[in-house]
């Protein structure tokens, strides 16, 4: 239990053999319920989690009433991405209602030390999703590999359209918590199970009114000698771009036109249209030299520019419609008065 909430965290892991026992073994002592995944492995993956998991199911007791076991061990028969097996972890912790859910990487890269500051903007009210930020503090920042922070600052500036949470960054940030009303209210059962999964749920999110709160989160653990990624960029970045434009119109139907109206939707869906024929035209222009009439590269230039002023407005229109469901936590906002030493 922490501050009178049950808590769980997903633990997915995916050929993470030598890492996901140590991420047991280190699960804080106020986690009631770990639901760890093996998503399809092929290596030893399985074996090293059911074997911590007996081992630490010996020694700890859940502190809240209605689970057997601190670790629940889950595998898949085949590979279905994170998003996949956080899915899966997050419906389990919706099953079991518990009411405050987690995420740590089974790869050991997200420092358990570090979790009591995503629960708390839940369970103090002022958040509904937590989410870890590696943007807010400069010395975080020169830590992240060059080609991180430039794919990840594209990637998040494209979900900032594409969710309407225009103060968060760092999207990618698998560092979370999020609330059993959130769960219950967000989309899971759709949830994307490639590497974008994060991306999309803040999208699911905001359709449904729900406050994220982003946390200053230090990066200091990360990109050691051994760290790692599954992740292949080129295939990553088109597949969740493709994802995050199609989520971009299905949340302004959802929110701004079928659910409720809002004219930053107008201004959203004219400017965006304007702007790829203007795009297309100057690129066939281009390519023709066809510069001289009507149709050449000065009108496609000014209808550019008008389709990206009508973004800009729609833009503005989001930001201040969203802003409310925003929040910025530094390391010091809370204070926490439940310790959080790891099991051994």
């Amino acid at each position: 239990m922490y501050k009178e909430n049950s808590i769980a965290v997903v633990v997915p892991a995916y050929n993470e053999e030598g890492y996901v026992g140590d991420v047991i073994d280190t699960i804080p002592s106020f986690v009631d319920v770990a639901y760890v995944v093996d998503d399809g492995s092929t290596d030893d993956t399985w074996e090293e989690i059911v074997t911590h998991a007996e081992a630490v199911n010996a020694e700890r007791t859940p502190e809240a009433d209605g689970y057997d076991d601190l670790v629940v061990p889950i595998q898949h028969d085949e590979n279905r991405g994170v998003g996949g097996a956080l899915k899966t972890g997050y419906l389990r912790a919706l099953e079991d209602e518990v009411d405050i859910t987690a995420v740590l990487g089974g790869d050991g890269q997200m420092n358990p030390a570090e979790l009591a500051k995503y629960l708390d903007p839940i369970a103090e009210g002022d958040a509904d999703y937590a989410k870890g930020n590696r943007f807010m503090k400069r010395e975080d920042l020169e830590a992240m590999p060059g080609f991180r922070l430039v794919g990840n600052s594209v990637l998040s500036y494209l979900t900032k359209f594409a969710s309407g949470y225009w103060q968060t960054m760092d999207p990618q940030n698998g560092y979370t918590a999020i609330s059993y009303e959130a769960l219950a209210s967000a989309d899971i059962e759709n949830m994307y199970e490639y590497y974008g999964y994060c991306n999309d749920l803040l999208v699911k999110l905001n359709v449904e009114n729900l406050r994220v709160a982003d946390v200053a989160c230090s990066a200091e653990y990360l990109y050691d000698d051994e760290w790692k990624s599954h992740i292949d960029y080129g295939e990553y970045v088109p597949r969740v771009s493709g994802m995050l434009l199609r989520n971009y119109f299905w949340r302004l139907k959802q929110k701004y036109l079928l659910r409720d109206f809002h004219p930053l939707a107008a201004f959203y869906v004219l400017g965006t249209v304007v702007s790829m024929v203007a795009s297309a035209g100057l690129v066939g222009s281009g390519v023709m030299h066809d510069g001289d009439g009507p149709s050449g590269l000065g009108s496609w230039a000014i209808g550019l520019l008008l389709g990206t002023a009508f973004l800009l407005v729609g833009v503005v229109l989001d930001r201040d419609d969203n802003a409310p469901l925003e929040l910025q936590v530094y390391d010091d906002t809370y204070d926490t008065d439940v310790p959080i030493e790891a099991s051994e």
